[in-house]
């Protein structure tokens, strides 16, 4: 397996005019993957990018935003090809930097809990079907994989467990979709997360390691040790990666409601979260 950990822990927006020592920072702090949060493209420079992650031995994974102007299942045409565009770019991006994957809610957008009316919400999912079938067909021949993320109900109404989203992936029917899951959102919505990773089998993309309060891997209640061992069951050995969010970076605590502090530092998340998932491999 692969460690890494997501930007989001300690910026945002992330701009490589800003931030891009981040990546010697992901690298002395002993990642192998730098994962990056594009909240916008405009302020990421690839070819800076490259370079560092380049000089300092980095894989990277493209992790992608979603707000509700970015919402690919919308009604709105403008807000679907919003969505779209995006993602055209990260996978157009991806292929660029190097990363195999581009993750993320890209079904819908994140913010939209509401119960729509049976209609509306068959809609919606026969627009996300369309829209990310053209979209792995764009992908593939690229080499890149999409893995789409079931969020918790706070987040969404559309994808919030392992079953729904392999529902998905065999109505798009295409080989490179597949699933990005978050221990934490698991955490929330499936009632055995163990029995949740089997189901998903080799449609795991992608897998993010959080906590429960979202702070330090292994000092809340996520059941590791039944999560890593159902990994090793289907033979997962792909990445993983560390996603937090904390009071640091105000604008992510606003939005994902980080009140209070959750672990000792960003630095305590990456390295002591890290140190915590690698000693779970060996067991």
């Amino acid at each position: 397996m692969k460690f890494g950990a997501n930007t989001f822990i300690y910026h945002s927006p992330f701009s490589t005019w800003e931030h891009l020592n981040l990546v010697k920072k992901f690298k002395e702090l002993g990642l192998d993957l730098f994962e990056l949060a594009v909240e916008d493209p405009a302020l990421i420079d690839l070819d800076a990018l490259k370079a560092a992650l380049d000089a300092n031995e980095m894989g990277i994974i493209m992790c992608g935003a979603f707000g509700l102007d970015r919402n690919i299942s919308s009604f709105d045409p403008e807000i679907s090809k919003a969505a779209r565009d995006y993602l055209i770019w990260m996978i157009d991006a991806a292929e660029f930097l190097g990363s195999e994957v581009v993750i993320g809610p890209m079904y819908s957008a994140v913010g939209k809990p509401r119960l729509g009316t049976e209609e509306e919400r068959e809609k919606e999912w026969a627009l996300a079907v369309k829209e990310l079938r053209a979209l792995c067909q764009y992908a593939q021949p690229k080499g890149i994989k999409l893995a789409f993320e079931p969020l918790n109900r706070f987040e969404t109404d559309m994808v919030n467990i392992v079953e729904q989203g392999m529902k998905l992936i065999a109505d798009i029917d295409e080989p490179n979709i597949g699933l990005h899951i978050d221990t934490f959102h698991m955490h929330l919505e499936e009632k055995d997360s163990a029995v949740a990773i089997r189901l998903g089998g080799d449609r795991i993309f992608h897998v993010h390691a959080c906590e429960n309060d979202r702070g330090v891997p292994g000092t809340g209640q996520v059941a590791w040790e039944s999560v890593f061992e159902a990994l090793k069951d289907i033979g997962y050995d792909g990445n993983v990666v560390i996603e937090s969010f904390t009071p640091e970076v105000k604008s992510i605590s606003r939005a994902v409601c980080i009140w209070r502090e959750i672990a000792p530092s960003q630095d305590a998340i990456v390295q002591e979260g890290t140190a915590f998932l690698k000693s779970l491999v060996g067991r």
